[in-house]
């Protein structure tokens, strides 16, 4: 069972600059909520507790104003800085004592999902013994991402990274879940081109074994990477019209750590304290009810 997470919050951001030059990417608003929320509900919903957050140096502070270590979610977060971005599976490097003897799960701080059976297949993820396995969405224009093919049993048997041609449409979404040998892989790996650590790589190694495993998020789910200016409105946009259509928040902690019994309603008043007069209070205030 996997019970610590680790979201990757680093990065320039350099596409979405000049918003980026001053603010981290995962704090600025999308819709009504900082970006860092709506990877973080996806480990919630998974059930996961532990969480290390990694950010750039220098902009620690700026996290812990809008999730200081003691919250009132009922989870335990650290945080790690990086000098600068050295690629995916640094993450692993870098909270190899966060990790220790578990397996763990990795999100990216930019990415966005959404959907009905989101949570059950989260669930199902998170009971890896051994292996990996990522999850996968099917994507009109494959030749932007990583493209993996699966076999019958679900397995992915190749992995080309942003190929021109592709008899495969199912891009590798920016949520992983590794066994413990994924620190170790890590360390092998060399610097690409870009002089990163490439998730395509360490991926593989797990393929080339036949331990690399596929989920979906399912007809009628979302996966969307907010990583340029245009995405990151559309995502926005996205949610705005879901929430204000159906009356429901996504990706509000408070509501899902709330319904996994992880606190009470002298939290929910403590949170809305802390956010004070906002539609965001006025919807926790349901939950006092």
């Amino acid at each position: 069972m996997i019970k610590k997470g680790i979201i990757l919050a680093g990065g320039t951001g350099s596409r979405m600059s000049p918003l980026t030059k001053a603010v981290n990417k995962q704090l600025l608003p999308l819709y009504d909520k900082p970006l860092i929320y709506y990877p973080l509900s996806v480990l919630l919903l998974a059930g996961i507790r532990n969480i290390l957050i990694i950010v750039n140096k220098g902009q620690l502070s700026q996290f812990k104003k809008i999730l200081p270590i003691k919250n009132n979610l009922g989870i335990k977060i650290q945080y790690k800085e990086q000098n600068k971005p050295g690629g995916l599976p640094e993450a692993f490097i870098i909270g190899e004592d966060f990790i220790g003897s578990d397996n763990i799960a990795l999100i990216l701080g930019d990415n966005f999902f959404y959907g009905q059976n989101l949570s059950t297949r989260l669930k199902n993820s998170v009971k890896l013994k051994s292996g990996a396995q990522v999850f996968l969405h099917p994507v009109n224009n494959p030749s932007l991402y990583g493209v993996a093919t699966i076999n019958k049993k679900n397995k992915i048997i190749k992995i080309v990274e942003k190929p021109k041609k592709t008899n495969s449409n199912l891009a590798i979404t920016g949520m992983y879940f590794f066994d413990n040998r994924v620190i170790s892989l890590s360390k092998t790996l060399k610097p690409s081109k870009r002089k990163e650590l490439e998730i395509v790589d360490l991926l593989n190694k797990y393929r080339k074994k036949g331990n690399l495993k596929a989920e979906f998020i399912g007809r009628g789910g979302a996966w969307l990477d907010t990583g340029n200016i245009e995405d990151f409105y559309n995502t926005s946009n996205f949610v705005s019209a879901i929430e204000n259509r159906q009356g429901l928040k996504i990706a509000c902690l408070e509501e899902i750590a709330f319904n996994n019994h992880w606190i009470n309603k002298k939290n929910i008043k403590e949170a809305i304290n802390f956010y004070g007069n906002c539609n965001y209070s006025k919807y926790l205030k349901k939950f006092l009810v």
